[in-house]
């Protein structure tokens, strides 16, 4: 049992099962309402709207708010007790579990290799190439710069001055005022973030986390053996199926479990793309203030509303609407401009600035001189034809992705995101993990929606990145459908065995 549980309420549960939209897997034969029942917490506790570990209400409760018999749901948790899905303990009622074998693999998913790309489809990695011929140009004027530095020892703790102070005026441009002293030059996003970690977070310390989130993240929070809440997205209303934050519920977290930090993706979010309005982002930082809560903004992707109409404001970023609350930023020039410069970057008060720059020198010193000034070159002169470039490729990938899986494979489901860098498809029933150790074999690479869980929810996803060229989509998809046959005939599928409504 988890140290800290979400205790879920008779009409709460009931609500979500009334959204639990079953797998249709062959056969019409009316089952048992326990098995559509246990069917369908099943599903949510798979797909994590249902968080692992939350309390289930007492047996007689939730019959009378679903207007079933009692014993029709003792019959459905004990199906689940058997199944893995669910632990009791006299005294200390139910609580949501995954079988054993469920959890989030550990190893990391790699690029290809260049020189193996050719034989794999690499659909792993969320990360676009370089914006030609935009990057070689930038590295033309940064090697002309490159004798001014080269005089000098080369170790910029905080950063080159003149990236330092791009990023702060891009922050200032989309409605953040930002100077150069609360500005952190890192490598990467990961290297960001585990500063940031370093600094924030000591072992054990709870941490709240979206349900899906970013799997490295994820991983690396449990490598310094923080303690995961997960806090599950909700159906974003009158938004096509998009995903928003579910606020009642993040804030019976920030007030219950009273977690260090709170890790969040809020524009364009890895894996579903969601786009979180102003108005949840207040909401969410005045909770977290309350609860002393430091939150960790997530903004690699923030720069990637390939999907949001032409003249349409975006939200601010989200240090920009709570100056009081404990916000700390991390960015990347990686997903916009090239993964291969290995440049990301924190935002956060000067003094957290200045604490960061004196931990890292015991560990990298600096990011590399040549890669900033390119980054620098990229954000200052060519920002506006780079996004232009980045968003065209994404647009049109995700239009022929959108078209040829609901042509090829019309029982996977997806809600079309605004923007960043992936698909998040529900495989109607089809194991993830199935699909990605088929894939294997057929040449396909996959990430698993169960990478994306904090407890190895989501078995029934997949994370598709928007990286391949449009005009090879329908190849793409071709190759999918494949490995999704070899995979249902693994003896992949996990479809219910009811699809039947509940007799309320």
């Amino acid at each position: 049992m988890a140290d800290w549980q979400t205790t879920v309420t008779p009409p709460a549960l009931a609500r979500l099962l009334a959204t639990a939209r079953l797998p249709e897997p062959p056969g019409t034969a009316r089952r048992p309402a326990y098995r559509t029942l246990a069917a369908r917490i099943r599903l949510l506790v798979s797909e994590g709207r249902l968080p692992v570990g939350a309390r289930l209400p007492a047996e007689r409760e939730l019959a009378l708010a679903l207007g079933l018999s009692r014993t029709t749901v003792a019959t459905a948790y004990e199906a689940l007790r058997t199944e893995g899905y669910l632990h009791s303990r006299r005294g200390s009622g139910s609580w949501t579990a995954l079988p054993e074998g469920s959890a989030p693999p550990s190893d990391a998913l790699h690029p290809v290799p260049p020189d193996e790309q050719g034989h794999v489809l690499d659909l792993g990695v969320a990360a676009l190439p370089a914006p030609q011929p935009f990057l070689s140009a930038a590295a033309a004027r940064a090697v002309e710069q490159l004798p001014a530095y080269a005089a000098g020892h080369g170790h910029y703790p905080t950063g080159v001055p003149v990236l330092r102070e791009a990023v702060a005026r891009r922050f200032t441009e989309r409605g953040l005022p930002t100077t150069p002293d609360q500005i952190l030059i890192t490598i990467g996003a990961m290297g960001a973030l585990h500063l940031v970690r370093q600094a924030l977070l000591s072992r054990g310390d709870r941490v709240a986390v979206d349900a899906p989130s970013y799997a490295h993240t994820l991983q690396a929070l449990r490598l310094t053996e923080a303690r995961l809440v997960p806090v599950p997205l909700a159906e974003a209303p009158g938004r096509g199926g998009t995903a928003a934050w579910d606020l009642p519920q993040w804030r019976r977290v920030l007030s219950g479990a009273a977690p260090k930090a709170a890790y969040v993706i809020p524009d364009f979010h890895n894996p579903t793309g969601a786009l979180i309005d102003e108005e949840q982002r207040r909401e969410l930082l005045a909770a977290a203030r309350s609860a002393g809560t430091v939150v960790l903004v997530d903004e690699t992707t923030a720069e990637l509303g390939w999907g949001v109409p032409e003249g349409t404001p975006l939200p601010r970023p989200t240090a920009a609407l709570d100056r009081a609350a404990q916000v700390v930023t991390v960015g990347s020039a990686g997903k916009l401009l090239w993964g291969g410069l290995r440049i990301g970057w924190v935002r956060a008060a000067p003094a957290l600035v200045r604490r960061l720059a004196t931990t890292r020198v015991y560990s990298d010193v600096g990011a590399p001189v040549l890669e900033q000034l390119i980054a620098a070159e990229l954000l200052t002169a060519d920002l506006p034809a780079v996004r232009e470039h980045q968003l065209t490729r994404l647009r049109d990938t995700a239009g022929a992705f959108t078209a040829t899986l609901r042509e090829q494979l019309p029982h996977w489901s997806f809600a079309v995101p605004p923007g960043g860098l992936c698909l998040w498809v529900a495989t109607g029933g089809v194991s993830g993990a199935a699909l990605a150790r088929a894939g294997e074999r057929a040449g396909v690479r996959l990430a698993a929606g169960n990478r994306f869980g904090s407890d190895g929810a989501f078995e029934h996803h997949i994370r598709i990145p928007l990286t391949v060229p449009a005009p090879a989509v329908p190849d793409a998809v071709r190759r999918l459908a494949e490995t999704a046959a070899r995979a249902e005939d693994d003896g992949g599928w996990r479809g219910s065995e009811d699809h039947q409504p509940l007799a309320v």
